[in-house]
């Protein structure tokens, strides 16, 4: 695979092979540029003889990847995900935060039937917990639902409501 690089390690991957690597549909390719920002990175298991590839999308921010797939387990790990145009309730702020947990595991090649775990945060669980979860349920995979925590924590921003950090698998090759 012929790829340009920036110089400090990130590589500039052909989209072509990031769909055939990840299995993402080809109408989710950005036609315009034609790349996407990945970071690759191999990393030596104790006995040397492993070698373990880490594969970073969405990594503009210098903080952090907004999703990390970690090859040789096949898990997809999501940065804790918050609504941009966050909303006065907090259904706005989940219904835009499960549309962007979404997007970004089918920018990984899964799904939300391969959810593993879920960390939910609430900035008042308990004026906002149940309507939250009426926007989960609804959303939720009914048969693939992941193990899950929901917590009250103060947030970034005073702004936001509820952020969402998932766990998920790449599904299983036949």
């Amino acid at each position: 695979m012929d790829c340009e690089t920036d110089g400090n390690g990130t590589l500039l991957v052909p989209m072509l092979h990031i769909s055939s690597r990840l299995r993402l549909p080809q109408a989710r390719t950005n036609i315009a540029l034609g790349l996407v920002v990945a970071r690759r990175t191999a990393a030596a298991s104790l006995n040397g003889s492993h070698r373990a590839f880490i594969t970073r999308i969405n990594t503009e921010d210098p903080r952090m990847s907004q999703v990390v797939v970690h090859q040789p387990s096949k898990t997809v790990y999501l940065s804790g995900v918050t609504a941009a145009a966050a909303g006065d309730t907090v259904s706005l702020q989940t219904e835009e935060v499960l549309r962007k947990i979404d997007e970004r595991l089918s920018l990984a090649g899964t799904n939300k039937s391969n959810l593993l775990h879920c960390t939910i945060w609430l900035k008042d669980i308990e004026r906002d917990f149940k309507e939250m979860n009426s926007v989960w349920n609804a959303w939720i995979d009914p048969d693939n639902k992941p193990c899950r925590a929901t917590v009250e924590s103060a947030m970034a921003r005073p702004a936001i409501l509820v952020e969402i950090q998932a766990t998920a698998s790449l599904p299983q090759e036949i």
